[in-house]
C-alpha cells in the first residue's frame, strides 16, 4: 500500500497524511464514522451540527487525501466553517437548526467528496498504472458516500411533501432516511420501509440502479486489476 510517488526515507506518519499515502484508509473510517452517528443519533439540533461536522471534516479530508490543488482545500475549509459556524449559531441562539437547511448544507458536501475522490483515485492510477487496495479504499469511500447522499435526498423530499415520504409513517429522521438509503443501494429491501410518492419511489429505484450498476462495473474493475505496486529495485 505504499504510495508511488512516495520516498522511501518518508516517515510513517507522513504517509498516513500524504495524498500517496494511507489516506483513503483513515477517510473511509471518517466516512463510517459519521454514518454510525447518522444511525444512532437522536432528531435534535445539536445533533444536525455534529453531523454538519462530520460531513465537513469528510469533505475537507476528501480533498485532501485526492491532492486536490490547496486553494480549493482552502475555499472549501473556509465554505465549512462558515456553515458549521452559522449552524452553530443558530443553535446557540435559537436553540434549533432547520431539517431542511442541515440536510441542504449536508447533501452539497456529500455531492463534493466524490467528486474529489474520484479525481484522486484517476490520478493516482496515472502516477502508479496499475490498482493498489488504496484505490479499493477510494471507490468503498464513493460507494458508502452514495447512500449518505441518497439519504439526505430523501429528507429533503420528505420535507418538501409535509413529511410524507414513508408508507409506513409519517415524517421520519435522518437515521430512518440512512437505513432506508442503504437498504435500497445494497437491495436488501427489508420492506418495513417503503417510499409512499412517485418521487421518492423514482429515487429509490434510482439508487438500487446506481449501487448495483457501481458494484458490478466500478469494484469489479478495481478488484479485477488489483495488483502490488512494484518494489523500486523491480
Amino acid at each position: 500500500m505504499e504510495g508511488y510517488a512516495l520516498p522511501d526515507d518518508m516517515p510513517l506518519w507522513r504517509r498516513h497524511l500524504d495524498p500517496d499515502g494511507y489516506g483513503y484508509g483513515w477517510l473511509l473510517v471518517l466516512i463510517l464514522v459519521g454514518l454510525g452517528f447518522g444511525l444512532g443519533a437522536p432528531e435534535e439540533p445539536w445533533a444536525r451540527v455534529v453531523t454538519l461536522v462530520l460531513q465537513s471534516a469528510t469533505v475537507l479530508a476528501a480533498l485532501r487525501v485526492s491532492g486536490a490543488h490547496p486553494y480549493i482545500v482552502r475555499a472549501a475549509s473556509i465554505a465549512v466553517v462558515v456553515a458549521i459556524v452559522g449552524s452553530a449559531g443558530v443553535f446557540i441562539s435559537a436553540g434549533e437548526v432547520g431539517k431542511v437547511a442541515a440536510r441542504t448544507v449536508g447533501l452539497m458536501l456529500v455531492l463534493l467528496a466524490p467528486a474529489a475522490i474520484i479525481h484522486g483515485i484517476v490520478r493516482q492510477a496515472r502516477i502508479s498504472g496499475v490498482m493498489t487496495v488504496r484505490t479499493m479504499f477510494g471507490v468503498l469511500c464513493v460507494y458508502l458516500l452514495i447512500g449518505v447522499g441518497f439519504a439526505f435526498a430523501y429528507g429533503l423530499v420528505s420535507a418538501a411533501q409535509d413529511g410524507q415520504f414513508f408508507a409506513q409513517m409519517k415524517g421520519g429522521d435522518h437515521a430512518d432516511f440512512l437505513y432506508f438509503s442503504f437498504a435500497s443501494l445494497t437491495t436488501t429491501g427489508f420492506g418495513d420501509l417503503t417510499a409512499v410518492n412517485h418521487l421518492g419511489r423514482s429515487l429509490a429505484v434510482t439508487e438500487v440502479l446506481v449501487g448495483q450498476i457501481y458494484l458490478v462495473t466500478v469494484v469489479a474493475l478495481i478488484v479485477s486489476k488489483m495488483a502490488r505496486p512494484p518494489r523500486p529495485d523491480e
